[in-house]
């Protein structure tokens, strides 16, 4: 405000100035009035020297005038004259009209005053150009520039780069709003940091939830072993008619139970082990290094899963080299053959195929299944992280499975598609070299 201010200030002094300087401008633009009886006289004297015999051009050169001899009322000498607004008197010597006496004294002082008023007036117009300009210049580096830098700035803010300093310029009218702005963008840097750093803790500590989650489930898992073992020696050195402390019935039934504990514990460590996964690929801590491995690695995956009921291979895989991370590969094909038994429990099919370009051939590895399949509402999310659709409401399970598949296979320089077709089908892709 004291800038503009000012401003208006430096305005209004200069307009009084040129106000001032056009009043004694119009001041000076004074034409002294003639004398009329000093004319008069003079023309009676020119008729009187005239009557007495002088010379026109020595009357003429003596009184500073030109006479003209003309009776005509429209003369062309003497229209110039009164044009100009000269000094004209008849010309009567001895009472007879021979002409006109012409003054034309009025002419120079014109073109002096005309000649002065317009060098003023030049001078006038460059100075308030000039200080136009300057006003302009000063209008752009006080208030334009800065609003146009303020406008780039937000433009980044909101772009999300909260890292470019905002130039604050002393003395200018909008110091105290950029400050203010610059603040702005310092306190949400450091809330985004914030953000982060508690957006990473808590993925930390779900990792080592995850992870020492395993241990437990480990020593459960192994204790069932051990339990189901002794059942089972026991069942087979029992003779016959021999009492047990137990019976037979109640240690088959208590041989089941052990089982199921098993199960359910290995359902644990696999979802804890995905959970896991997805929280350390969060924090980019999991590493997928494809290398080139054989396909037949791929049938060899297929073949361990033999806890996931009929697994059958339609054809042979082709053999080649191929990108892949042979660990990372394995978890995603135990991840959807997984899937598949889980929510169709048919037969699930595999087979293989080439497709693409000469330039990026892929290994298509084609899983299917007889199953319901997934609600084509559903279908888009399911690699989304944590998503459950409603066929997965009573099955055990975080919803991270197919996220996981798709980060690895993308990740091994592949992809994955997945759609309904007489069941659930996901195609596998992966790099040919």
């Amino acid at each position: 405000m004291k800038k503009l201010r000012g401003i208006t200030i430096a305005f209004v002094l200069l307009m009084a100035a040129v106000l001032t300087v056009l009043l004694i401008l119009a001041g000076d633009m004074r034409f002294e009035k003639r004398n009329i009886s000093e004319y008069n006289d003079r023309i009676i004297r020119i008729s009187e020297e005239y009557e007495a015999g002088q010379s026109v051009e020595e009357l003429e050169q003596r009184y500073g005038c030109q006479i003209i001899f003309s009776k005509e009322l429209l003369n062309a000498e003497l229209a110039k004259y009164y044009g100009r607004k000269a000094m004209i008197l008849d010309f009567m010597p001895g009472g007879k009209y021979l002409g006109k006496v012409v003054w034309d004294d009025s002419a120079g002082d014109y073109e002096v005053y005309r000649s002065r008023f317009l060098r003023t007036a030049l001078i006038l117009w460059g100075l308030l150009l000039l200080a136009g300009i300057l006003l302009i210049i000063y209008i752009y580096l006080r208030m334009v520039k800065p609003v146009k830098e303020l406008s780039a700035y937000s433009t980044e803010i909101a772009r999300g780069n909260l890292d470019v300093p905002l130039p604050i310029r002393k003395n200018g009218l909008s110091d105290s709003f950029t400050e203010s702005f610059d603040l702005m963008r310092e306190e949400l840097k450091a809330a985004r940091e914030r953000e982060a750093a508690a957006e990473k803790a808590k993925k930390e500590l779900v990792a080592e939830l995850s992870h020492d989650i395993k241990t437990p489930v480990a020593t459960i898992q192994a204790t069932c072993e051990v339990l189901e073992m002794k059942n089972r020696r026991k069942l087979e050195s029992a003779v016959p008619g021999q009492s047990l402390e137990v019976t037979e019935e109640e240690l088959k039934d208590m041989t089941e139970k052990v089982k199921t504990i098993s199960v359910k514990t290995e359902t644990i460590n696999q979802i804890m082990g995905n959970v896991f996964q997805a929280t350390m690929n969060e924090l980019e801590q999991i590493r997928v290094n494809p290398r080139e491995e054989s396909s037949v690695w791929i049938e060899t995956f297929f073949m361990n899963l033999k806890n996931y009921g009929k697994i059958i291979q339609d054809n042979r895989i082709p053999q080649c080299l191929v990108l892949m991370d042979k660990l990372r590969m394995e978890q995603v094909i135990d991840n959807v053959v997984g899937n598949s038994h889980k929510y169709a429990g048919t037969d699930i099919h595999v087979s293989f195929d080439e497709t693409g370009d000469a330039s990026n051939t892929f290994i298509r590895i084609r899983i299917s299944d007889s199953g319901p399949g997934v609600d084509e509402d559903e279908l888009p999310l399911i690699t989304e992280k944590y998503y459950r659709g409603t066929a997965a409401k009573d099955k055990s399970g975080y919803g991270v499975g197919m996220y996981l598949v798709k980060s690895y296979m993308e990740m091994q320089g592949g992809g994955v598609e997945y759609y309904n077709d007489n069941g659930f089908v996901v195609e596998l892709y992966l790099k040919k070299v």
